[in-house]
């Protein structure tokens, strides 16, 4: 092997060790390295690895040297902190969309961003809501296949529900846990804008025709629609007027954003405001999640459904 091909294959190796074997809490002195090269196929003197650590660091490498008894080197600084791995780790082990052969590779690759006695803590199991995960190992690729789309303007094909659907891909969005693709629909009525979740489509395929809803997707926004959607079902959009405790206000904020005008009632005990919502019966739930604490006081034919709702609640509970 030529010599400057071998100096770069030792600086590589040499590179690679720090990386796996070295953090603040384990150092390697020189003969150790010397030593973990050779095993490597890779013979080295003392005085190389001097010089050798000196064009690592010219090139960007934060190796430290800590001196005296029990010290030697350590690569101090990484891409990733490991506090930051072991969020995105708990992020991958928490997604009830990625399912659990995706999530041991990419928790898998994530170790690699740091050494392995630092990888021994990214081996969290996160508890999700006792929710299994998707069986989908195709999900990866499908978001990839809608971007691409998205980014192309094209069209795409996917199989959904047992039949197949043809639209025009727009934006993805992060809702509940899942991802869902928001696109324009026109090939059966209704025609307009739809959200699928993307761990339920089977074979994405991006399309040569050019996507189409340009015109819905003008003065398209996403939070506003995503607040609009309860669990992402649809329904007729009405403008909805609700009454609720005043110890609400916050989660009424974290629901629908600053937008709404919140008016105090008389007493002070309650507020109401109005609000546009796709009434759906997740959006019934969803008030009666508060039991009692909010009341839809219009329009007259949303209130009317709701009274129907407590009615054949209450009867199915007698």
């Amino acid at each position: 092997m030529p010599k400057q091909e071998g100096q770069k294959s030792k600086l590589l190796t040499l590179l690679r060790i720090l990386e796996q074997k070295t953090d603040e809490e384990h150092l390697l002195n020189v003969p150790q390295l010397v030593q973990l090269l050779e095993q490597q196929g890779i013979f080295a003197e003392r005085k190389s690895i001097y010089s050798d650590i000196d064009t690592l660091r010219s090139l960007g490498y934060d190796i430290q040297l800590q001196r005296g008894r029990g010290g030697g080197y350590w690569l101090a600084s990484r891409t990733f902190e490991l506090s930051e791995l072991k969020l995105l780790v708990d992020a991958v082990q928490s997604s009830k969309v990625i399912s659990a052969r995706t999530s041991n590779k990419l928790i898998h690759k994530l170790e690699a961003l740091c050494s392995d006695y630092e990888a021994t803590q990214l081996q969290r199991q996160v508890y999700v809501d006792g929710r299994p995960k998707t069986e989908s190992h195709t999900l990866l690729y499908s978001i990839d296949a809608l971007h691409s789309a998205i980014s192309a303007g094209q069209m795409v094909r996917f199989g959904y529900k047992g039949g197949t659907r043809t639209v025009s891909p727009w934006q993805l969005a992060w809702e509940n846990g899942c991802y869902y693709l928001i696109a324009y629909q026109d090939e059966k009525e209704p025609v307009g804008i739809r959200n699928y979740r993307v761990d339920r489509m089977s074979g994405v395929t991006v399309l040569d025709a050019r996507r189409r809803g340009k015109a819905e997707f003008r003065q398209f926004d996403l939070p506003a629609y995503l607040r609009m959607h309860f669990n992402m079902y649809g329904g007729p959009e009405r403008r909805v007027t609700l009454r609720c405790d005043a110890d609400l206000e916050a989660a009424m904020r974290d629901r629908f954003g600053k937008t709404p005008l919140f008016v105090p009632e008389e007493d002070g005990t309650r507020f109401h405001f109005d609000v546009p919502v796709c009434v759906s019966p997740q959006f019934y739930g969803w008030v009666c999640g508060f039991g009692g604490k909010v009341e839809v006081t219009a329009p007259a034919e949303v209130r009317q459904a709701m009274q129907q709702l407590a009615a054949q609640l209450a009867g199915l509970h007698e």
